[in-house]
């Protein structure tokens, strides 16, 4: 059928100012500025205001918007009750799917008046994932939970709440900047499905609700957790070699290695390199950068001897950057989501202004039309 693409792919499906991607040349710009530029001196917080108004904050909308974002870290008791009561065998993005939803509950929505939604006042889903995800992890732990730092910001509250400790300033700019490189990636599987749901004009609590439930499927977030199994298994950089050999004899992938959308270098993945090392130094521990970089040279090297080059994404290092700042692997994928829902919300708020309801077409391949059979029960 002309026109068909199985999974959209290449496929235009809307307009958007937000995000562009050059997968040839290794380009990613939000409102087109270079990622390069925004994770190095950008704050997250910064860079949510760009990513929702459209500009970056003068000094006063700076400080304006920063101390709304901090004001609204703090988790109500009715919150931090739900996530002391759920279920002990959950993952952690089932209960960041239900936080949001149950979140909205408090909120006056006005979006079935118009193309307008208070979401940029509340900063709830902004705001409060991260303390949801450090509150989860201290009580599942049987630690208290640790009341958000107005002081700090996003990235290093977030270590701060989690750890129980002030993070160096250091760690904490580390781990902004990957928020930063994390926090938009235009019409990928999650940020593709909360304009879905917003085209229906459901409230972006919805909206973000349904995109974090994209993200946890594992083709789309979690490929940072894998590539940690992955270096957990291989052990040694001198087994990197004998590792990939047997990998590639049963054409098994290498994970984070390769991008759908960039044919080049994934430029986040540089900065999360540059972040290993300067952590990997500073607390002594070569191992997983020794690993990494190895199995990014062996990997290289054999598929460029089959003329199919391929290259580090920035899921490669990252896992490795999260776990030498004392993060535990199974809160990688809930730290991609409380990025990405800065991206989420501008897309959502993006949807409204010129929306359409989507309504795709299917390519049907069932049976042609026919009668009932005559021995029906």
């Amino acid at each position: 059928m002309e026109g068909y693409a199985k999974g959209l792919e290449g496929v235009i499906a809307g307009e958007s100012t937000i995000c562009q991607i050059n997968g040839e040349k290794g380009q990613l710009l939000y409102r087109g500025y270079p990622i390069e530029q925004l994770a190095k001196h950008v704050s997250f917080e910064d860079t949510t205001y760009l990513l929702l108004y459209g500009h970056l904050p003068n000094q006063q909308d700076s400080a304006l918007f920063r101390a709304k974002m901090r004001n609204a870290r703090e988790l109500g008791p009715q919150i931090l009750d739900m996530i002391s009561h759920f279920p002990e065998a959950s993952h952690p993005m089932e209960l960041l799917q239900s936080v949001i939803a149950y979140l909205s509950a408090y909120v006056e929505h006005r979006i079935h008046h118009g193309p307008t939604c208070n979401c940029r006042e509340t900063l709830h889903q902004v705001a409060q994932l991260p303390s949801v995800i450090a509150a989860y992890h201290r009580i599942r732990n049987g630690l208290r939970y640790i009341p958000p730092q107005k002081s700090l910001s996003h990235g290093a509250n977030f270590l701060y709440m989690l750890r129980g400790e002030l993070p160096t300033e250091e760690e904490g700019k580390i781990m902004d900047s990957a928020l930063v490189m994390h926090a938009e990636h235009a019409f990928n599987a999650s940020t593709f499905t909360a304009r879905v749901v917003a085209s229906s004009q459901s409230t972006c609590y919805s909206s973000i609700s349904a995109a974090i439930g994209s993200l946890y499927g594992s083709l789309h977030g979690g490929a940072n957790e894998r590539v940690m199994d992955m270096v957990d298994e291989i052990g040694t950089k001198e087994n990197v070699v004998p590792w990939l050999e047997a990998a590639l004899a049963k054409n098994q992938k290498v994970m984070g290695m390769g991008h759908r959308v960039y044919k080049a270098k994934d430029p986040r993945s540089n900065l999360m390199e540059e972040y290993l090392l300067y952590l990997s130094e500073q607390s002594g521990d070569m191992r997983y950068y020794d690993i990494l970089k190895e199995l990014e040279l062996q990997t290289r090297k054999r598929m460029e001897e089959k003329g199919k080059p391929i290259y580090p994404n920035v899921d490669f290092f990252s896992g490795a950057v999260y776990r030498l700042l004392g993060i535990p692997t199974k809160l990688f994928t809930p730290i991609f989501a409380m990025s990405r829902v800065s991206g989420w919300l501008a897309h959502v708020l993006e949807q409204r202004m010129d929306n359409r309801l989507y309504r795709p077409r299917a390519l049907y391949t069932g049976p042609e039309p026919r009668d009932l059979p005559s021995d029906l029960p």
